[in-house]
């Protein structure tokens, strides 16, 4: 009975300390659940992707521990008109392919193909119809 209850009483703090642990780390590793603006990363640890979750704009971030950091539009089209606009209608998801995501507006199902590159010339958003 003594050995039950000190297993009993062992479990029970175990999974006090654990719940408080993972909600400490998790109040700083969840986005913001209504947000205008969201970054995913890519398969390229420099590189990106600023998505306005509200119209669909999307820029390439990247970051360098040297002097090689910029935000490049990949594209200032908004894809839905001003009245249209409300926060997490776009998202993307990555692909097998490094270079590429494809965006989906949440609302109506419209999707895109959404290639990053650190050529402006190789960046493209095509509908897929």
């Amino acid at each position: 009975m003594k050995k039950t209850l000190f297993f009993l009483l062992v479990f029970a703090m175990f999974t006090t300390v654990s719940a408080q642990s993972q909600s400490a780390s998790n109040s700083f590793t969840f986005p913001c659940v209504d947000a205008s603006y969201r970054l995913y990363s890519t398969n390229n640890m420099w590189t990106y992707i600023k998505l306005n979750t509200r119209n669909g704009q999307m820029w390439q971030v990247q970051w360098d521990t040297g002097k090689n950091r910029f935000e490049s539009p990949l594209s200032l089209k908004a894809l839905v008109a001003p009245d249209q606009e409300k926060n997490n209608r776009f998202a993307l998801s990555p692909t097998t392919n490094i270079y590429n995501f494809i965006l989906l507006d949440q609302v109506d199902g419209r999707v895109w193909q959404v290639q990053w590159s650190n050529k402006p010339e190789e960046r493209a958003i095509l509908a897929i119809e």
